[in-house]
């Protein structure tokens, strides 16, 4: 039996190949919101860093993410064929299904454009909780653990971002991280994630074991 019962996942970064085209639309968003523009050259550099930490080098006040949130919502929901899935996320969320794992999806972006993109693969998942606030994640973990009959004990969330490690520490549950998605291979190793996977692969051979 496999060590989790539930692994919920984040989709921008994680399941989604979303980081290009949100460097696409950053300095776009950067001037209707008025908040610095970012150089080419710094995009390495702030993967570095945790969301906070990039607002404030940004000069994002908090009072307009909400504002920033629905914009790049719309956007994301406009964007299409843009925002790809990563190769054999179908592939990968069908072989955790068949070993027993409940699959759901945690995220800020919308539903229907999180549906619309991962096309026949959405039929893996079993719960979405989508539209959660940059930092409000945790409490959409525990909403989704009980609505999936879980255990905080056998659930892993599985995100690509410093601040995902940070809601399932808060929710008391595993915290999963992949290397590709926004935030750099360093800085997520240096949070101290339960499990960290650097492909699909790696994934399935720790959570079906």
């Amino acid at each position: 039996m496999p060590a989790f019962s539930l692994a919920i996942f984040d989709y921008d970064g994680t399941l989604a190949d979303s980081f290009p085209w949100f460097c696409s639309v950053l300095n776009q968003t950067a001037r209707q919101f008025a908040f610095r523009e970012v150089e080419e050259s710094e995009a390495e550099e702030l993967r570095g860093l945790e969301s906070r930490e990039i607002m404030a080098r940004l000069g994002v006040p908090l009072w307009k993410l909400p504002a920033i949130a629905m914009h790049m919502r719309r956007l994301s929901a406009e964007a299409g064929d843009a925002v790809p899935l990563f190769p054999g996320v179908e592939a990968m969320l069908a072989r955790l299904t068949a070993s027993g794992i409940t699959v759901a999806i945690v995220s800020s972006n919308g539903e229907d454009a999180i549906r619309r993109t991962l096309g026949q693969a959405a039929g893996h998942v079993s719960h979405f909780s989508c539209g959660a606030s940059l930092w409000g994640k945790s409490a959409k973990f525990k909403t989704v653990i009980g609505r999936a009959g879980a255990s905080r004990e056998r659930t892993i969330s599985i995100g690509d971002e410093i601040r995902d490690i940070d809601a399932a520490r808060r929710a008391g549950i595993a915290a999963g991280a992949v290397t590709f998605g926004y935030n750099s291979a360093a800085s997520l190793r240096a949070r101290g994630p339960d499990l960290i996977f650097d492909d699909y692969g790696e994934l399935l051979a720790k959570l079906t074991a």
